[in-house]
């Protein structure tokens, strides 16, 4: 439309070229985060970012186009327009709609509206707005965010920023606001930062992404950078210490997590973090850890150790193992994530990645035993021609996933795309084939 504001329209949108979702493990009671991965959604995405993320999120595409049960939804297109009004006005809007699931969902419209106002001084000023509308039998079938947020600086290393929002659904009568404000520091030497979050009983943006209800959250943190000029050829050492607490709306505290650290960065770019962890727990509901493993109701005190080695990202292999050890509801957990990267100019890549989990609980006999891993491959014959792999393991779930793609590209991830997914549930049933073949054209009308 400018040069600074583009225009997209899409319909019949189809994303079967797109990765398949990471394999999580999820080892408590929270919704995990499963990150965007279309391209037509990643786009400008950062103009629709209101919230704390991964936490409280007040506009999060994965909603469209994906059932809460992982339900995947016709889309039947829509359009954004998204840049720049001017020099310091950045604006989003999006429409799509999706189709009905006879039986299952109805058809919806989802509407976004943000606006951001840069100001001096790292200053900003922004409001959003973000509805759902379904065309179903019943009267009313709808969902609305409504948000302010902004972010205030001063002097050369402070900021204060923070956002308030309220939703609105039909027959809802409780309170159904949400704000947060934080305070940053942030200098050569230090890095610190307080901020305090409330989310109400009936805050409900179904069009964002809530990691857990009811609740006020105080967090902190204070680091120091130190360089020391000749000891053991070190470049930095970064002592630390941090906070987060979660307590329900009636008083009682749910999570508490401290954490006591000190990162070692050496010349050489490897680095060492050690660190101790005091955590706290209050389960008001049993919940279920992995197939016929609960965790009771009750309250738990526990301390863990944790050790990070990180080798040098710029050379060809790389390798990285965090760990953690000690206590778990009242239990034990040992906890390795080692990882290798491995590449070969800039046509060969790997990445070996495995998440091993060994808990001891007081209510069970033996050890659990919970494992994931992921394979990643990825050869460039040209700039435009790839061929991508990932292989992914969940003892959990016992399925064995396989995600290839090869892709010859024109630009902008158009052109012909071969996709092959199987997933392999362990001998329970038949294992799940689906290959695609999809090519896409940019034409250029207007030169």
């Amino acid at each position: 439309m400018t040069p600074s504001l583009t225009l997209d329209l899409t319909y019949n949108t189809d994303f079967a070229q797109v990765e398949v979702d990471d394999v999580q493990i999820n080892l408590n009671r929270f919704s995990l985060f499963f990150p965007e991965k279309r391209p037509f959604f990643l786009e400008n995405a950062g103009q629709f970012t209101v919230g704390n993320p991964e936490e409280v999120e007040f506009f999060f595409s994965r909603r469209i186009g994906i059932g809460n049960d992982g339900l995947p939804t016709p889309i039947v297109g829509g359009a954004r327009l998204s840049g720049k009004v001017g020099r310091k006005t950045n604006v989003g809007l999006l429409h799509m709609r999706t189709d009905a699931i006879p039986g299952e969902l109805a058809q919806n419209d989802f509407s976004v509206v943000r606006v951001n106002r840069e100001l001096e001084n790292r200053s900003s000023l922004g409001t959003i707005f973000v509805n759902r509308e379904a065309f179903s039998s019943a009267e009313d079938d709808y969902n609305r965010t409504y948000g302010i947020d902004g972010r205030f600086g001063f002097g050369n290393y402070g900021t204060v920023s923070g956002w308030v929002g309220a939703t609105e659904s039909p027959g809802t009568t409780g309170d159904e606001h949400a704000y947060n404000l934080t305070v940053n520091y942030s200098s050569p030497s230090w890095s610190n930062n307080i901020a305090f979050t409330e989310v109400a009983e009936d805050f409900n943006p179904e069009v964002g992404f809530l990691r857990r209800e009811d609740y006020r959250k105080v967090e902190g943190r204070i680091l120091y950078r130190f360089r020391p000029e000749n000891t053991l050829n070190l470049l930095e050492l970064r002592p630390h210490i941090s906070y987060r607490g979660w307590w329900g709306l009636d008083g009682k505290q749910d999570t508490g997590f401290l954490h006591l650290d000190n990162h070692f960065e050496w010349r050489s770019s490897v680095e060492v973090h050690t660190g101790v962890n005091l955590t706290y727990e209050r389960v008001r509901e049993p919940f279920e850890l992995t197939a016929g493993v609960e965790v009771p109701v009750g309250e738990y005190n526990n301390s863990e150790l944790q050790l990070v080695f990180q080798s040098n990202k710029g050379k060809a292999l790389y390798a990285e193992m965090r760990s953690f050890h000690g206590g778990f509801f009242n239990g034990d957990r040992h906890t390795l994530r080692p990882t290798i990267r491995y590449r070969m100019g800039d046509t060969f890549s790997t990445e070996l990645a495995w998440n091993y989990n060994r808990i001891d609980l007081p209510s069970e006999a033996e050890s659990v035993n919970i494992n994931a891993g992921q394979l990643r491959l990825s050869y460039s014959f040209s700039p435009k021609m790839l061929l991508q792999a990932l292989f992914q393991y969940d003892d959990r779930s016992e399925r064995i996933g396989m995600n290839v793609r090869f892709s010859l590209l024109q630009r902008a991830n158009a052109g012909l795309y071969l996709v092959y997914n199987e997933v392999d549930e362990m001998g329970f049933r038949k294992p799940r084939r689906e290959f695609v073949i999809k090519y896409s054209r940019i034409l250029d009308f207007l030169h």
